[in-house]
């Protein structure tokens, strides 16, 4: 058989339905594991494939379940067709929330996976089952957090109960929506990659952090009216920031070469957020 690279790792795949949300988190001892992994389209589904990866069962399976097939469907089909099967592992969750996990009868120890209510959660050459164990109760108990913040929380936990055997190295997220990316006009709301790093699930948290900062959603009634006082003080900061003319032009020239244009709608009110972010350049 010829094999494509040992993924040993752990994942989970899940959605969100009220969200309209499927996502994938991973974490791996294997270089930019976010190459292989993590596959997702929005109201269709999302794949993980690892352990001696077909990296085929990620377009292959997004296909499947295009055509309306369940997430169990979609595992039995991509398996049976592949004669490397037995070291294959691959987690599914369908359109409708239904989860699938395969772990093949030669994946190296530990290896194995659990379903829920949209989440497909495995992994091998782990420490024990205690990590799936987690990463599954995790989803669970998390129910409360954005799709992204959820499988974040999984991988740590995860980690923190064993892991993967050989330690760590790279990690990734994939959170997609229709619609709900880069101007309205992508389905990536979360694509964040950690290739190779020592700590790459706290890390991941960083550049999640950082993420939400540039490109997150403050509820309207939050946002602050621009009043005379608070107009004042912001053509002083763009200023010395050397932004000058009109606020209008000046605050939304600052906010693009910033990368906050995405959280700015006018100079009527301002996100808390670009105006915390605006005081701390102008210091």
């Amino acid at each position: 058989m010829a094999r494509s690279a040992v993924v040993a790792t752990y994942s989970i795949v899940a959605c969100d339905l009220q969200a309209g949300q499927w996502g994938v988190a991973v974490q791996s001892k294997f270089l930019a594991v976010g190459s292989v992994v993590p596959w997702a389209e929005p109201q269709v589904g999302a794949v993980a494939t690892q352990a001696w990866a077909n990296p085929r069962y990620g377009p292959g399976g997004l296909t499947l379940l295009r055509s309306g097939k369940s997430a169990e469907e979609v595992v039995r089909a991509l398996t049976a067709a592949d004669e490397g099967r037995e070291h294959r592992q691959v987690g599914v969750v369908d359109a409708t929330g239904r989860a699938a996990t395969f772990t093949g009868a030669e994946c190296n120890e530990w290896a194995g996976g659990r379903t829920g209510e949209c989440y497909a959660a495995q992994g091998n050459i782990l420490v024990s089952g205690e990590t799936v164990d987690a990463l599954a109760v995790t989803f669970e108990s998390k129910a409360h957090l954005e799709l992204a913040e959820r499988l974040i929380e999984c991988l740590a936990a995860a980690q923190a109960a064993g892991g993967d055997s050989r330690g760590q190295q790279s990690a990734a997220l994939l959170v997609v929506e229709k619609d709900a990316g880069y101007a309205n006009l992508s389905d990536t709301v979360v694509d964040l990659s950690v290739d190779d790093h020592e700590h790459p699930i706290a890390e991941l948290q960083r550049l999640h952090s950082l993420h939400k900062e540039l490109f997150g959603v403050t509820p309207p009634e939050d946002w602050l009216d621009v009043d005379q006082a608070l107009g004042v003080e912001l053509r002083e900061r763009l200023g010395r920031l050397g932004y000058e003319g009109e606020l209008d032009k000046a605050f939304n020239a600052w906010a693009g070469t910033a990368n906050l244009e995405e959280r700015t709608e006018g100079i009527e009110r301002i996100d808390p957020v670009v105006l915390d972010v605006l005081r701390k350049q102008s210091k």
